[in-house]
C-alpha cells in the first residue's frame, strides 16, 4: 500500500524522520544498532564479561544480536498498522556500510574545520558502562547519599610566606592547618592544590581537644561549623557574633589573596614521605555557601579544578595531571602517594570499598576531623542508572563553542510542538561548549586515529582520513579492527627503514552513539529529498529526553559539517516532542515494579486473555491519538477498556450508517435547499468536524481531532440524529424523499468520518471501505475530498441549539414520567409505570402572548408546522411536524393558553422555559395520550431553567 501511494502521490513531498530505536529487545516505541545496550545484551548472551572477552568476539556477537533484534522489531512494527515499506532496501540501519561511510565523511568535514581535538582532561566516566559519557547522557538524582569528610592539611613551615602577619603566625605556632571539606574522599590521593576565593575573608581559629591546633577557615563558615570544630577559646567578637580568633579581625583579618601561594604538606605525606609541597591557588568558583571556604583541588576529578589549574598554567591538555584511577578503580600508581598502604586501595572501586579505605588512611595519618553523611544531587549514567565519577582520560571532543550560535540561528526557522519544547532544546545547546564524542567500547564506528607507539601522539587530519576512509570503503569497517596497520598508514606518515607496525597503532575508541544516530539526516539528502526543500525532514519525532540527545546531535552534526561559506540549516523543519508512558497509577514503568505493558500484548493479547484481552492495533492507535502525548501519559487495563469502549461507539455509529446506506448508491439525492433543519444541522456539524480534523492533523494536535470525532459520533449522531430518524429509516419507502434526505446525510457522514479517522483507525476505515467498495481497492487509494463550504450553516446550528434546549426540557419531563408511579391524575393507576415508551406521550408547548415574535417562538411555530418550507410538491414529506420527530413523541403542538381543549390527561408533567430579549416564559407540557384540557390554575409550580 505504501508503494502504491508513493507511486501515485501527486502532492508535495512530506518527509517524516522518526528516531531510530535501539535494536536490543522488543519494541519500546531506522534502527540504532551500535552502542552499549546492544554490546551489553550480546555479552549477556555470551555469558561473559567485556574485560576478559576478545573485542572481535564481542563485535561479532553484537552484530548478530542487532540483526536478530531488527528482524524481530520489524515483525512487531507490522502489527501496529504502520504504513511503510519494510523491505531491506527501504529501511536503514546504523550498521549498514553505506551509513557508516556517510558518518565518517561527516566526521571528516568536522576534522577539516578544526572542530575535533583530543585532550587529557576530566570527563564524566561511568564505571558501570566502562566508558566516558557526554553531559547529555547523564541524569541527576537529588537523593544520592555521599559520605563526606572534613580533613586538615598542614601548612609547610619550611616555605616562606609573603604576608608578614601569616609568616609570624606559622613561625610561632606549633601547628597551622587548612580545613577542607569534600564529598569525594577518594579524590584526595590526586590532590594538587587547595583553592581559596581571593576576595573572601578568612578567620584564624584555635581548636581545643586531644590535638589542639590553629586552623584557617572562611569567616562566614565559622558559625555554621561550631559543633564540628569542638571546644574553642573565645578571644574576640565581630559584628555581634561570637567567633574564635587569635587576633582581632579588625586589625588582622586576612583575605584569600593573602593565603595564595602558602605551601602545605600533602595529606598522605606520613605514608609516603616527600620533599615536595603543594600550594594554595586563587579560584573564583570557591564560595562560602557550604564547606569551609577552602576547596580541595584534584584537576583529574573536577572540571572547575581543571580549568582553574589550566588558566594558571599548572596543567596542560596532555598527561600532566595526577590521577590514580582507571575504569573506576584505584591503580597501582596510587603507591606514589600512599606508599605501601596502596595494597589497601589497588583494584578497589572508588565509589565503594576504595572510598572507605581512603577514610581509614585519613584516620591513620590524623587528618580526619569528621565523617558526615549527606544527601545531595549527583549525576548518574542514564543507561545503567548507576552513579558516575569524574576522572581524567584522553578523549576526543567536538568544539561546539564556535558553532552553537549558528545552531541557535538555524532553530529560528524550526517549528516546535509543543511550543515550550523550544526553550528546552535551546538551553541545552547554549550550555554546551564541547561534546565528548569518544567512547571506550568495542561495538561501534571507530574514531580512525593513528597513534605513535613511542609517545601516544594521535594523528587525525584530513589527509590521514582521506586515506583511511578510502580503505574502509573498499574493505569494510571491520577491516579497521582486524586488518594490518600497514593498510592505514598514508605515505606521508611512513618512515623509511621502519615497518608501520613498529611506529604506529590504530585507535580503539568508538564514536558516541548520538553521533551515529545524529548523522541520520545525511541519508535523506542522498535519497534526493533535498531538491527544492529547505529542510531535509519536515518532521522529527522523539521523546522529551532527546532534547539532550538525538534532536541536538542531528542539529550539531549538520551545522558542524556545513560548508564554511554557507549558513547552517537545520535538518528538520518541525520537532514534535512526546512525553513518557507511565502505568495506570502514574508511575514510571520498570521491570522491578512489574508494571511494564508491551504494545504487542495490547494488540495480540496476553497469556491470560481475561486479564489481557486482544484489543487490536486500532485500540492502541486510538489511545495514542487520544492522549495529550506532549505530556507524560498513562496506560493500563482501565484506560484501555475506556479506549476500547470509545472505539466500539464509533464502530457502532459507522455500522448503523453502513446498514442504512447499504449498496444503494443510485438513489436520487436531495438538494441542500430541500433538506430539513436536522439534516442541515448535521451537515454543518460534519463540516465543522472535518475542518477541525484538517487543522488538528496539520498542527499534530491529534487529541483535538479525536475529541471532535467522538463528540460528533456519540452526541450529534448516536444520541440525536440516528435516534430521531430511526422510524423514518425503518418505515418509509426507499424512494421516499424524507428517507432519501436522511440517507443522503448518513452517506456523506460515513464518507467524511472514514476519511477523518482513517489515519488513526486504518483497520476500521479499511473494513468500511471494503464493505462499500468490494472491488479490492483500499481506502488509502481514495483521495480525501473535503466538503464544500456551502455546508457551513451557522443559522442551522443556532436554530438547533435553541430547539435542543427545548428538547432537553421535554426529555426531562419524559424521564420523570418513566420513573414516577405516584403522580398520575388517575389514582387507580399510581402503582403502574406512567410511561414505557416516549411515543405514548404528547407534548404541548404553550406560547404566551407576544412570545411568537421572539426568535425561539417563531422557530417553534415554523418547525411545529412544517420541517422545511419548501414547495407544495414536498409538503407531503413534512406533513408531520419536525418537533414531533425531534422529541420522539406521538404528537407535538404549539398552542396558546386558551386553545388546549377540555379533555383530561392520564398524567401530566410541566416545566417552564425562559426566553430572553424580551423576557417570556414558555410552558412545556408532557402528557399521556388521552385528549385533555388543562386549566391554568391546575398547572403545578414551575421551575425556571
Amino acid at each position: 500500500m505504501y508503494t502504491t501511494q508513493w507511486k501515485n502521490a501527486k502532492g508535495p513531498l512530506f518527509v517524516f524522520h522518526d528516531g531510530p530505536p535501539y535494536a536490543n529487545g522488543n519494541l519500546h516505541m531506522g534502527w540504532d544498532c551500535h552502542g552499549l545496550p546492544i554490546e551489553n545484551k550480546a555479552l549477556q548472551e555470551l555469558g561473559q564479561d567485556s574485560s576478559n572477552t576478545p573485542a572481535g568476539t564481542i563485535r561479532e556477537a553484537a552484530h548478530t544480536t542487532a540483526k536478530r533484534e531488527i528482524a524481530s522489531q520489524k515483525e512487531q512494527f507490522q502489527h501496529f498498522g504502520i504504513m511503510a515499506d519494510w523491505s531491506h532496501e527501504s529501511t536503514y540501519r546504523t550498521l549498514d556500510p553505506a551509513y557508516e561511510l556517510r558518518q565518517l565523511r561527516i566526521f571528516q568535514k568536522m576534522v577539516e574545520k578544526g572542530l575535533i581535538y583530543r585532550h587529557y582532561r576530566p570527563v564524566h566516566y561511568s564505571p558501570s558502562s566502562r566508558s566516558a559519557l557526554a553531559e547529555a547522557e547523564l541524569v541527576y538524582k537529588d537523593d544520592h547519599v555521599s559520605h563526606s569528610v572534613y580533613v586538615t592539611f598542614e601548612v609547610d613551615k619550611k616555605v616562606p610566606i609573603k604576608n608578614s602577619f601569616l609568616q609570624e603566625l606559622v613561625s610561632t605556632t606549633p601547628s597551622v592547618k587548612l580545613l577542607v571539606w569534600t564529598t569525594t574522599p577518594w579524590t584526595l590521593t590526586a590532590n594538587m592544590g587547595i583553592a581559596v576565593h581571593p576576595e573572601m575573608t578568612y578567620s584564624i581559629i584555635r581548636c581545643s581537644g586531644e590535638d589542639s591546633y590553629v586552623g584557617i577557615i572562611a569567616q562566614e563558615r565559622v558559625a555554621p561549623l561550631r559543633d564540628l570544630l569542638g571546644t574553642m577559646e573565645i578571644i574576640d567578637e565581630v559584628q555581634g557574633m561570637i567567633i574564635i580568633i587569635i587576633f582581632s579581625l579588625d586589625n588582622h583579618s586576612v583575605t584569600g589573596s593573602d593565603l595564595v601561594d602558602i605551601a602545605y604538606i600533602p595529606i598522605f605525606a606520613p605514608l609516603a614521605p616527600t620533599t615536595t609541597s603543594l600550594k594554595i591557588i586563587p579560584a573564583s568558583h570557591v564560595t562560602s555557601e557550604s564547606g569551609t571556604g577552602l576547596v580541595h583541588c584534584a584537576p583529574a576529578h573536577g572540571a572547575e579544578d581543571y580549568h582553574a589549574f589550566l588558566a594558571l598554567g599548572l596543567v596542560s591538555t596532555s598527561k600532566k595531571i595526577l590521577c590514580h584511577v582507571n575504569e573506576g578503580k584505584f591503580t597501582k600508581e596510587v603507591a606514589d602517594v600512599v606508599g605501601e598502604s596502596a595494597v589497601s586501595l589497588t583494584g578497589k572501586e572508588v565509589l565503594n570499598d576504595g572510598s572507605r579505605s581512603i577514610v581509614e588512611l585519613l584516620k591513620q595519618v590524623g587528618a580526619l576531623i569528621k565523617i558526615q553523611r549527606i544527601k545531595h544531587r549527583y549525576p548518574y549514567d542514564w543507561k545503567t542508572d548507576k552513579p558516575i565519577i569524574v576522572t581524567a582520560t584522553s578523549q576526543w571532543f567536538a568544539d561546539l563553542e564556535g558553532i552553537k550560535d549558528n545552531a541557535l540561528r538555524a532553530l529560528e526557522d524550526v517549528s516546535f510542538f509543543p511550543p515550550q519544547s523550544r526553550n528546552r532544546l535551546e538551553s541545552f545547546i547554549c550550555s554546551r561548549s564541547e561534546w565528548c564524542i569518544s567512547r571506550q567500547r568495542v561495538w561501534g564506528v571507530p574514531i580512525p586515529a593513528l597513534h605513535r607507539l613511542d609517545s601516544d601522539r594521535a594523528v587525525l587530519d584530513a589527509a590521514s582520513l582521506d586515506h583511511i576512509i578510502s580503505v574502509i570503503e573498499k574493505k569494510g569497517i571491520e577491516h579497521w579492527w582486524n586488518g594490518p596497520i600497514d593498510d592505514f598508514i598514508p605515505p606521508a606518515l611512513r618512515e623509511g627503514g621502519r615497518a608501520p607496525a613498529e611506529t604506529w597503532r590504530k585507535g580503539t575508541d568508538t564514536m558516541d552513539v548520538w553521533f551515529d544516530s545524529g548523522t541520520s539526516w545525511s541519508m535523506l539528502g542522498e535519497a534526493g529529498f533535498e531538491k527544492g526543500r529547505k529542510h531535509l525532514a519536515d518532521v522529527c519525532l522523539e521523546g522529551s529526553d532527546q532534547h539532550r540527545g538525538w534532536f541536538q546531535s542531528q542539529l550539531l552534526t549538520a551545522i558542524s559539517s556545513a560548508p564554511a561559506d554557507a549558513p547552517g540549516v537545520s535538518p528538520y523543519g518541525t520537532l514534535i516532542t512526546h512525553g513518557m508512558v507511565l502505568d495506570q497509577a502514574g508511575k514510571k514503568m520498570s521491570k522491578s515494579l512489574g508494571n511494564i505493558i508491551s504494545p504487542l500484548t495490547i494488540v495480540l493479547g496476553g497469556k491470560d486473555q481475561k486479564r489481557e484481552p486482544v484489543y487490536g492495533a486500532d485500540v492502541l492507535r486510538l489511545w495514542a491519538a487520544t492522549v495529550e502525548y506532549w505530556r507524560d501519559m498513562s496506560i493500563g487495563p482501565t484506560v484501555l477498556a475506556q479506549v476500547a469502549e470509545s472505539l466500539r461507539k464509533i464502530r457502532n455509529s459507522a455500522r448503523f450508517m453502513l446498514g442504512s446506506v447499504g449498496d444503494n448508491t443510485s438513489f436520487q439525492r436531495v438538494p441542500r435547499e430541500e433538506l430539513g433543519l436536522a439534516e442541515r444541522y448535521v451537515m454543518h456539524e460534519l463540516y465543522t468536524l472535518e475542518q477541525t480534523a484538517l487543522e488538528g492533523y496539520s498542527s499534530y494536535n491529534f487529541p483535538k481531532v479525536i475529541n471532535s470525532l467522538t463528540n460528533f459520533a456519540n452526541i450529534t449522531l448516536s444520541s440525536l440524529y440516528l435516534d430521531i430518524t430511526k422510524d423514518c429509516l425503518y418505515a418509509n419507502s426507499l424512494a421516499s424523499p424524507e428517507r432519501r434526505a436522511v440517507v443522503n446525510v448518513l452517506e456523506q457522514a460515513l464518507t467524511t468520518m472514514t476519511s477523518v479517522f482513517a489515519p488513526v483507525l486504518p483497520h476500521l476505515a479499511e473494513e468500511i471501505h471494503n464493505n462499500r467498495n468490494p472491488d479490492g481497492t483500499s481506502v488509502f487509494m481514495t483521495p480525501w475530498k473535503p466538503l464544500s463550504s456551502e455546508w457551513k450553516d451557522d443559522q442551522a446550528a443556532k436554530d438547533m441549539a435553541e430547539l435542543l434546549r427545548v428538547r432537553g426540557v421535554v426529555l426531562l419531563l419524559l424521564e420523570r414520567a418513566r420513573g414516577n408511579k405516584s403522580a398520575a391524575v388517575d389514582t387507580s393507576s399510581q402503582h403502574q409505570r406512567l410511561l414505557k415508551s416516549s411515543l405514548e406521550a404528547e407534548v404541548d408547548i404553550i406560547l404566551p402572548e407576544g412570545a411568537d415574535s421572539t426568535n425561539l417562538g417563531a422557530l417553534l411555530q415554523r418547525e411545529g408546522e412544517f420541517s422545511s418550507p419548501i414547495d407544495e410538491l414536498c409538503t407531503e414529506i413534512y406533513s408531520e411536524n419536525f418537533l414531533k420527530t425531534l422529541f420522539i413523541v406521538s404528537d407535538a403542538s404549539i398552542t396558546d393558553e386558551g386553545s388546549l381543549g377540555t379533555s383530561s390527561p392520564e398524567w401530566l408533567f410541566t416545566e417552564t422555559l425562559t426566553i430572553p430579549d424580551p423576557l417570556h416564559t414558555i410552558n412545556v407540557l408532557a402528557a399521556g395520550p388521552t385528549p385533555h384540557q388543562l386549566m391554568m390554575n391546575s398547572v403545578p409550580d414551575a421551575t425556571t431553567l
